[in-house]
């Protein structure tokens, strides 16, 4: 590695250091606000306990990851900062330390963990097993056991030699799952909304099918932050650690953004979509108040047989401007 590499190499490590500093704050918060609303509840069903494992799972795994980093950036910049051959020599001497491994153990545990939910998110949106076919396949090969083999082995490299390689291949895996589950569920919502937004109109279909819940919903930071990494690891760019610094922690932030909007209640549920109902709720709180009436209009369609029904109501405790809710089936007509 030359002079100029080396320095580009450091200049990214740092960097990527206070990358990790600022989103472990944010996951802080996020890890926050979800236990706050998960402990409100009082009787806590099976979904409540798994979204509290998995949320203080990902903090303790993100955490060491974070932990590790900073403790190697120490070492390698102040405590040895006087080491024979300068930072690049200590780097390559010690990129095998226990504590690394454990960092890298802690990362591949955090993908594990947040495939596994974005696998589970990509049937709830669909409805259907058969979806999980091939990111099933995807995510069973992306275990991750050789990398850490060759990573942890003594005087071995996570940037160079066998490590190297053998990470290419796994992060190409794991990397190509999320891009892969993205574009699943991104494809279904889309095409969700283009059919609410054609009888319910923007306003409504906006309130699960706007561009933030479309990013959350499929986790697209996480898939496109591992997209970035991937081809710097791939052109062995010396900006790679930068980029492998942000895809780790989002990958415990966008996970973490999407259990947060679970547990508000805003996300896509099971029930709103199957293969031969289905049902949306969209609310839309109004400024004034109604006369409590109920508006029906009729109409048709040709081939998808959609049923729509606006309601406008009013309660003394809250005030509803907009329901909408509609339902596929196999009529051909509709009555509003």
């Amino acid at each position: 590695m030359s002079d100029n590499s080396d320095l580009l190499f450091q200049n990214s490590y740092y960097i990527g250091n206070n990358f990790n500093t600022i989103l472990y704050g944010v996951q802080l918060v996020l890890y926050v606000m979800t236990m706050q609303r998960l402990v409100r509840t009082t009787r806590k069903s099976t979904a409540d306990k798994f979204f509290i494992f998995h949320s203080t799972a990902t903090l303790i795994l993100i955490t060491i990851y974070v932990a590790v980093e900073s403790v190697f950036g120490e070492e390698m910049w102040i405590v040895n900062r006087d080491f024979p051959g300068g930072q690049g020599a200590y780097l390559a001497t010690f990129a095998a330390v226990w504590y690394q491994t454990m960092g890298t153990t802690a990362s591949v545990a955090l993908n594990l963990l947040s495939d596994g939910l974005l696998i589970y998110r990509c049937y709830i949106v669909w409805s259907d097993f058969r979806v999980l076919i091939f990111p099933g396949i995807l995510y069973l090969a992306t275990l991750g056991v050789v990398e850490l083999w060759a990573s942890g082995a003594p005087h071995s490299d996570f940037f160079a030699g066998l490590a190297a390689h053998l990470g290419l291949a796994y992060y190409s895996l794991s990397i190509g799952l999320n891009v892969v589950v993205t574009s699943i569920i991104c494809g279904r919502l889309l095409w969700y909304a283009r059919t609410a937004k054609h009888y319910l109109g923007a306003d409504v279909s906006g309130a699960y099918f706007s561009v933030a819940a479309l990013i959350v919903e499929s986790a697209l930071p996480y898939s496109m932050a591992g997209i970035a990494f991937l081809v710097s690891y791939g052109l062995n760019s010396e900006i790679s650690i930068l980029f492998l610094s942000i895809y780790v922690m989002f990958t415990a932030v966008s996970p973490q953004m999407l259990v947060l909007r679970v547990v508000d209640g805003r996300a896509w549920k099971q029930n709103q979509m199957t293969d031969t109902s289905t049902t949306l709720d969209f609310t839309n709180s109004s400024r004034g108040q109604t006369n409590g009436s109920s508006q029906y209009v009729s109409g048709s369609t040709k081939d998808d047989g959609i049923m729509v029904r606006l309601e406008t109501m009013n309660k003394t405790d809250r005030s509803v401007e907009d329901v909408g809710k509609f339902s596929t089936s196999g009529d051909s007509a509709s009555h509003i």
